[in-house]
């Protein structure tokens, strides 16, 4: 098919991975029925090439955002989690739902009131679905693959501020893997005000995430000491930190303080866990501690003395202004930053893809290559 194809040319239906309800991964099916979506107004409709998976994908499937969910994250559901709050949001969530934010893909379609010179145009996706008359309220906010259906598919539709072309000479899936893991770090690190010349703790730095952070960090000239397994500290090495030190260590905080010279002006964190209480500890006196997330666990200890008396700063991260989006696309087109690919899976292993990604013996991100059917009926059933 084009990517010029106007609708009449689009199929009626398409491969996607539906997430029926929490739970573990039998509640994710592929299916070939599902209806081609065609674009609202102010829409595109963006045939998927790639999309690339995050932490967000497993745990709103398993209900780990539920405020009844205390333990860590995992790919088997939680049964104490409540339907009602299961979701980033802390609100419900309509089930059937297609996830998947990290999307690359080719604009095929235009809304009405939407550009139509986008058609065509291969594009990056900004997951965060903003109000059109309030973008800068972030109560206002959705997220793509949560409150509208996402790029695990064929085609998606999304607002079209929403794409962004890109021209470069990186795979699709190489793109997929900077959507959410990039602008999740590219925020996180403005929140902390991250500057030139300072320290920065990363731990969790082999995820997707951890490892954005540890080369958007030293695009801004920072000292980076990051903590990853020690089968993965070699690849983290090569993202450019200055240090690495192994989280199995006895006390790798310690040592990642000990590998620093001192205590450190920014942690940035996805970890939690019981490790939270000594990387503030870490922090020096004005030190900013900033988190997007809580892989170890989001129950934490907090001395509240260590937080006033040292003057320090804790910053959660989460929905981002457009502009770090913009900023990122930049970075990618002009080469400050390189992806990180951990490994691809074709759509039909979804679920193989969530096991591997639950089991984090990658470095960087995981992505769903969504190859075009052979042969589809182009008209209505």
């Amino acid at each position: 098919m084009s990517p010029a194809a106007p609708d009449s040319e689009l199929p009626a239906v398409m491969r996607a991975a539906v997430l029926l309800g929490t739970g573990g991964p039998e509640m994710l099916e592929v299916r070939d029925d599902v209806p081609v979506p065609r674009p609202g107004p102010g829409d595109v409709l963006v045939q998927v090439s790639a999309c690339g998976m995050n932490n967000t994908d497993i745990n709103t499937r398993v209900g780990w955002y539920s405020r009844a969910v205390t333990a860590a994250t995992g790919s088997e559901g939680f049964s104490e989690a409540g339907p009602d709050d299961s979701g980033w949001g802390r609100s419900g969530l309509s089930f059937p739902r297609i996830q998947g934010a990290d999307i690359a893909g080719v604009v095929v379609s235009a809304g009405e009131g939407a550009d139509a010179g986008l058609v065509g145009r291969r594009v990056l996706v900004d997951p965060w679905l903003r109000d059109r008359d309030r973008p800068a309220d972030r109560d206002l906010a959705g997220y793509l693959g949560s409150e509208r259906d996402g790029g695990y598919a064929e085609y998606c539709t999304v607002p079209q501020e929403n794409v962004y072309p890109v021209s470069v000479g990186l795979t699709d899936v190489e793109l997929a893997s900077f959507a959410c893991s990039w602008s999740t770090a590219e925020h996180m690190l403005r929140r902390a005000d991250l500057r030139s010349g300072e320290t920065i703790a990363v731990p969790g730095a082999s995820g997707g995430v951890g490892s954005a952070l540890v080369q958007l960090a030293k695009r801004r000239h920072a000292r980076v000491v990051a903590v990853a397994g020690e089968s993965k500290r070699a690849a983290v090495s090569d993202l450019g930190a200055d240090a690495v030190v192994a989280r199995e260590s006895e006390d790798a905080v310690a040592a990642a303080a000990a590998a620093n010279g001192g205590s450190f002006d920014v942690v940035a964190d996805v970890v939690g866990g019981v490790s939270f209480a000594s990387w503030l500890e870490a922090l020096c006196r004005g030190g900013r501690y900033v988190t997007s997330g809580a892989i170890a666990g989001p129950i934490v200890d907090l001395d509240l003395r260590t937080l006033y008396l040292k003057d320090l700063q804790l910053h959660g991260a989460t929905v981002h202004a457009p502009q770090v989006f913009a900023d990122l696309v930049g970075y990618i087109e002009r080469r400050e930053v390189r992806p990180v690919v951990g490994g691809t899976y074709p759509l039909e292993e979804i679920h193989a893809a969530q096991e591997a990604f639950a089991g984090k013996r990658h470095v960087g991100s995981l992505v769903i290559v969504v190859e075009p059917a052979v042969s589809r009926d182009p008209s209505p059933g």
